[in-house]
């Protein structure tokens, strides 16, 4: 390894680095200004037998923090690994804390959050949405500032497929296993939720993928992860106190 070691103000003598965003602030810098706060809102959930179970996190957590990068009135708060994946169950590794628990905890997250000009919550799953929505409706009607946003890929594949192993390779290609993707079930994401509904992810796909992987690539990725920061920003201006 070349150049030279760790400086001593950002290492310590193991040479780890300490954590950013919010997490690295004491609480007079955390009360120096009044900035809206992101939280990251992930799972841990199945991606097929190519994905790892973060993936929903990770999304979250770049988007945040492009957020960030885009508004100097932002910071970013530790990500929630966990949400509501009840659908996954039958898949090893996927851990869920269902829906009722999603909404009390952000719910009672966005409430000891008023030291902060306001909550955006950046949800790297689609199945945070209900509890998300209901947990907004409470927050508002307490007089808080809160927004939720979850990403919308137009023409993209519900889960696992195309679209989400393109964002990982663009973000996190070290952890996709391409030798281990392929299709799922292919069809319009309408035309099988009575049966995910029913049954889960399981009752439609064996290999827990909703859609097609193949053709997946890091370029792709980053048009997708361009275009949904571009996305998140004006949704952000558009509502911020």
């Amino acid at each position: 390894m070349t150049g030279p070691p760790p400086s001593a103000d950002r290492a310590g003598s193991t040479g780890s680095v300490g954590p950013g965003g919010l997490a690295g602030e004491t609480w007079p810098q955390a009360a120096a200004s009044r900035r809206l706060l992101v939280v990251p809102l992930g799972s841990t959930e199945q991606h097929g037998p190519h994905m790892p179970l973060g993936t929903d996190t990770v999304v979250a957590v770049a988007l945040a923090e492009r957020l960030a990068a885009a508004r100097p009135d932002a910071v970013v708060a530790p990500a929630l690994p966990y949400g509501s994946s009840g659908e996954h169950a039958g898949f090893a590794g996927t851990l869920s804390i269902g829906q009722q628990a999603l909404e009390a905890v952000v719910v009672e997250l966005v409430r000891s959050a008023d030291d902060f000009a306001g909550v955006v919550l950046v949800s790297g799953h689609a199945g945070n949405a209900a509890p998300l929505r209901r947990a907004m409706a409470t927050v508002r009607a307490e007089g808080r500032r809160a927004l939720a946003w979850l990403p919308s890929v137009p023409g993209g594949d519900a889960h696992a497929g195309r679209t989400e192993t393109s964002l990982l390779l663009a973000l996190a290609p070290a952890t996709v296993r391409l030798d281990e993707a392929e299709p799922g079930d292919t069809r319009p994401l309408a035309e099988v939720m009575p049966e995910l509904r029913s049954g889960g992810v399981a009752a439609v796909s064996r290999n827990g993928v909703l859609g097609d992987p193949r053709g997946a690539s890091a370029a792709e990725g980053e048009r997708l992860l361009a275009a949904l920061t571009d996305d998140l920003v004006r949704a952000v201006a558009a509502w911020a106190p």
